[in-house]
């Protein structure tokens, strides 16, 4: 008699203890999703170009549900062009153990994966991952970093250029020595202008104080520049437009927001869309679908040509009708 009443007395107890664990259990679920990521955003230097992929990035990143103020902290930093401030960025986000790094342009992503095997790492406006040993391949980077590439369509740039301006001979390009991107793109230009019957001489600087004395070396023996997506030119558009509008010398860009500073005409990449991209490798990284080791690098999707109109009547080019009619135009 004592035992069963024991027995009923234990049996509310235990339903109390099952109904427990299963509450228990569903709050645990519950409090799965409502985590808050940590993610820093280290981009090189300031201007449109790397600005507009860093919007994105964010843009992308909200369109998947990560939304800053609700389940996202973000720490900004800008290292403007000084390695010593990339490297102290890259150790303040090691340090705070950062969920997910998003690295803007190839220098900040070269130190951000020097400072961490562990962290994810997602790059944007980034040439040339393999060239610049972020990745083993772009089919498998293989390591904690993946991303997007800004590698231009060189090839489409420099018949843009033809078109534009059929007697072109000789093309001058600028570029930072320092930027392997850069690089990369001068190398591809060069091979494909040289196929064409048309020769390349090239100034590369060290720092936006270099600009004005290389463009006016090129300037009387050039019938034209091309300029990739290098940062230092891209900083400091108008110290070249300068040089090149007074010698009305058309400019082909590696990029739009290069066209928007004073450039002529571009056939690129659409910088804002790239981070939008890239947001949205970094969410199925957040969201456990994927590791950066078995990312592809992802190609740029949105390419057009954009035209600067205003700067084609200060230097006397007539654009064609049938690039007018395709492009967007810089008025």
């Amino acid at each position: 008699m004592n035992i069963l009443k024991a027995c009923r007395r234990l049996v509310p107890v235990a339903a109390l203890l099952t109904a427990s664990l299963v509450a228990g259990c569903g709050s645990q679920a519950s409090n799965s999703g409502d985590k808050t990521y940590n993610i820093g955003i280290v981009q090189l230097v300031e201007h449109n170009a790397l600005d507009s992929a860093n919007k994105g990035f964010v843009d992308g990143l909200k369109e998947r549900g990560f939304e800053e103020g609700k389940n996202l902290t973000i720490d900004r930093q800008n290292a403007q062009a000084d390695q010593s401030n990339l490297q102290n960025i890259a150790q303040r986000f090691v340090s705070a153990k950062m969920d997910l790094i998003c690295a803007i342009a190839t220098p900040a992503a070269q130190t951000v994966a020097n400072a961490t095997h562990d962290i994810p790492i997602v790059g944007t406006a980034i040439t040339d991952y393999v060239g610049a040993k972020l990745a083993q391949s772009n089919e498998k980077p293989g390591g904690n970093v993946t991303g997007t590439s800004d590698m231009n369509p060189v090839k489409d740039q420099i018949d843009l250029l033809l078109k534009i301006k059929p007697t072109a001979k000789t093309i001058g390009v600028i570029y930072c020595s320092s930027e392997v991107n850069s690089e990369v793109q001068v190398k591809a230009m060069q091979e494909y202008a040289e196929s064409k019957g048309l020769t390349v001489k090239v100034a590369t600087i060290s720092t936006v104080n270099d600009i004005q004395q290389a463009a006016q070396s090129l300037v009387g023996s050039v019938d034209a520049f091309y300029e990739p997506t290098d940062n230092v030119i891209a900083s400091a558009m108008p110290t070249l437009m300068d040089i090149t509008n007074a010698a009305k010398l058309p400019v082909i860009c590696g990029e739009p927001n290069e066209v928007k500073a004073g450039g002529l005409a571009t056939y690129g990449v659409d910088y804002y869309q790239l981070g939008v991209q890239t947001g949205h490798m970094a969410a199925d990284i957040l969201e456990g679908k994927a590791k950066p080791a078995d990312m592809a690098i992802e190609m740029p999707k949105n390419l057009r040509i954009t035209i600067n109109k205003k700067n084609a009547a200060a230097i006397g080019i007539t654009i064609p009708d049938e690039l007018l009619k395709d492009a967007d135009i810089v008025e």
